[in-house]
């Protein structure tokens, strides 16, 4: 038997939490992961880069119940010959917050952009970054810049503008900061967002592709498991990096953006962060999941008032195997604002 059928079956024998009961257990837990930890359960770096069910309707409230009863499955780190795809308790902390992020988008301003539009994102980044040079040999920093860019509603990134304003960098780890990092510095673009674009059909970001997508749990999962072999480590990391596809610098309706959260609360591994921290400085909390190989953990960071998407970042959890410290963000992301534009800015510079 499955863990589909094991949690329909298990699901009549645990009794409908009351929201107190869940606000409890959810200070509980957030004020236990507060703590610093060396590392937890598993993902694998790329949740900012851009291309990412318990399956019926009533899903948030069957899948909660059984997170509280401890019973919802997830898998464990990553699959190697000859290992078993683990089950493991999905903590009530990551199905609520990820259920009252879809129930926040409900309750948002909904934009309506139309064929020829173009949808505008606004936001802050950092991203570790290598340097090598004759002079002053290997060295890493945290590249960091404000961005403006221009995509077009329906079709490939390569239709759409940046500007850039190329930001001070910021120390990684241990590494100084080479020189050459700061010749960067300053303001660039208009300029063409991307010169190809060769995502797969089922990886398109852009707003007429993401608005045809399922509006329930169920079919949003199949979605993120696209082309991937399910029950596998490999292909949870890959779904968990989709979500972080379709979260940065992409937006889609308020039913389709609901169906991803509750998706994501499906995927195993995940946990729950008490504390994190965007591009921009903002606080909040976060859902997450590690990618032991890498020694990184992959964040996707919530206003803990409001449950608004504030950004997404990675973060060193393993010393050894990243080469930095524990905390060292790896790369982060701010979403700072959303709009929609009749046209873009002309190109300068060919």
């Amino acid at each position: 038997m499955d863990e589909m059928a094991q949690l329909n079956l298990l699901r009549s024998e645990v009794p409908r939490p009351v929201p107190t009961d869940l606000r409890a257990e959810e200070e509980r837990l957030l004020a236990e992961i507060a703590t610093p930890a060396s590392g937890r359960p598993a993902r694998r770096r790329g949740g900012v880069s851009r291309p990412r069910l318990i399956g019926l309707s009533g899903l948030a409230t069957g899948l909660a119940a059984a997170a509280v009863a401890g019973i919802a499955l997830s898998g464990g780190g990553a699959s190697h010959p000859g290992t078993v795809y683990t089950p493991q308790a999905v903590p009530v902390a990551v199905v609520q917050t990820l259920d009252r992020a879809a129930d926040a988008a409900s309750r948002q301003r909904e934009l309506h952009p139309k064929p020829g539009q173009f949808l505008v994102f606004e936001s802050q980044a950092e991203e570790s970054t290598d340097s090598n040079s004759k002079e002053h040999g290997y060295s890493r920093y945290l590249s960091c810049s404000r961005r403006k860019i221009w995509l077009p509603v329906e079709g490939l990134a390569t239709g759409g503008v940046l500007s850039e304003v190329v930001l001070p960098p910021k120390q990684y780890g241990s590494w100084p900061i080479p020189p050459e990092a700061r010749k960067t510095v300053g303001t660039s673009g208009p300029m063409k967002a991307a010169d190809f674009d060769n995502r797969a059909e089922y990886l398109r970001s852009d707003f007429a592709y993401l608005s045809r997508l399922p509006a329930d749990p169920k079919g949003m999962r199949a979605h993120l498991y696209s082309h991937l072999k399910e029950r596998t480590a490999e292909a949870d990391t890959e779904a968990w990096s989709r979500v972080g596809g379709l979260l940065t610098e992409a937006y889609m309706p308020a039913a389709q953006r609901a169906a991803l959260f509750r998706a994501a609360a499906t995927i195993p591994g995940a946990e729950a962060v008490g504390s994190a921290e965007d591009a921009a400085g903002r606080k909040g909390i976060a859902v997450a999941r590690v990618e032991p190989a890498l020694g990184e953990r992959a964040e996707y960071i919530f206003d803990r008032r409001t449950y608004t998407l504030l950004g997404v970042r990675t973060v060193v959890v393993d010393a050894k195997k990243a080469q930095a410290p524990v905390g060292t963000v790896v790369e982060s992301t701010a979403q700072l604002k959303v709009t929609v534009a009749d046209s873009a800015p002309k190109v300068t510079g060919g």
